[in-house]
């Protein structure tokens, strides 16, 4: 079992006379900003000057620097950008500006474990990477609550990067709900795993095949699109809720047989060895060299084309005039 850490285990304090920069202001980075900021974290925010969250940030209160001008200006770096835009954005305006002592942190280990980025000796290097979209992490922290976050130390120059990790930690509020310690290496392949074979590829996958069998045979694509797609949501949030036998028992007995039944004939020997060959191919970095290759040729073509290929199926055109029916979703 891993060891969880609460807020009786951190030592905010660490963080007192300390500034924090936050380089980005879009889903994690205006929760992390604005959580450390109410937990009294003197934070700011980097930016380049063209983007469009500035006069977001300056609105929330902040004190908003060119990313290399914030960069300069702080004890702790944390680094919320996307992977693919993380070297060039290191390489032109963090490195050049760390100091001997900074702290550089992550909220995914991406960029570090397959070396995209290669931080100087001097410096330490840790991970605080919630397990929640950023404006949960936002109304949980206002709500008096938290979300659950991992943390991981790359490089403990300071012989004090366990204590930074679990302070950043507290500040955005995982300290309330329980704190994690994982490495970079073990971070980086699960959550690429998670992603891959199960939350977005292959959920979405098997939802489109459920969706164009039924279609297939002549049942209406909108009796389809509620059968196969749209009722995933109910599914997911009991299983979020207490767990796959609570989904089992909120359930119909007819459901519940059909899927001790079937389920096992979707997911077959088969699909588990394409899942361990997908795990492998992240583990020896074949993804990641594919993914880091696609986004150096310039135009990211073959990513942009299956973006518009998978938009254009029937089951958005549906789901987009059902959807239309469901006032609550407009919140």
């Amino acid at each position: 079992m891993v060891k969880m850490y609460y807020d009786s285990d951190c030592n905010l304090s660490i963080l007192e006379g300390k500034t924090v920069a936050v380089l980005g202001y879009g889903s994690q980075g205006h929760a992390h900003s604005q959580n450390l900021k109410d937990s009294g974290v003197r934070t700011i925010i980097g930016l380049r000057k063209s983007s469009q969250s500035w006069a977001k940030a300056e609105e929330a209160g902040f004190e908003v620097y060119e990313t290399a001008e914030a960069a300069k200006k702080a004890d702790l770096i944390m680094i919320l950008v996307p992977d693919e835009l993380q070297p060039g954005i290191y390489e032109a305006d963090v490195k050049p500006n760390l100091e001997e002592g900074n702290v550089l942190m992550f909220a995914h280990g991406f960029s570090v474990h397959f070396k995209q980025i290669d931080p100087p000796e001097g410096v330490d290097v840790i991970m605080v990477a919630p397990k929640g979209p950023g404006h949960v992490v936002r109304t949980a922290y206002a709500e008096g609550q938290g979300v659950p976050s991992l943390i991981a130390i790359e490089r403990d120059f300071s012989g004090r990067a366990e204590q930074y990790a679990l302070a950043y930690a507290a500040g955005i509020g995982a300290g309330r709900a329980g704190i994690i310690k994982t490495t970079f290496k073990e971070e980086t392949e699960t959550d690429l795993f998670g992603e891959q074979a199960v939350l977005c590829g292959g959920v979405t996958a098997l939802m489109r095949a459920g969706f164009d069998t039924l279609v297939e045979a002549g049942y209406a694509p909108e009796m389809a699109y509620f059968e196969c797609i749209h009722e995933m949501k109910l599914i997911v949030d009991l299983i979020n809720t207490k767990g796959f036998a609570f989904m089992r028992y909120s359930i119909s007995n007819t459901a519940e047989y059909g899927d001790y039944r079937t389920g096992k004939r979707i997911i077959t020997d088969e699909t588990r060895r394409e899942m361990k060959k997908v795990l492998g191919e992240i583990q020896d970095g074949t993804f990641a060299s594919e993914w880091i290759s696609e986004n150096k040729s310039g135009g990211r073509a073959k990513f942009l084309a299956q973006r518009r290929i998978q938009s254009e199926h029937l089951s958005e055109s549906v789901g987009a005039e059902l959807r239309k029916m469901m006032s609550w979703l407009k919140k």
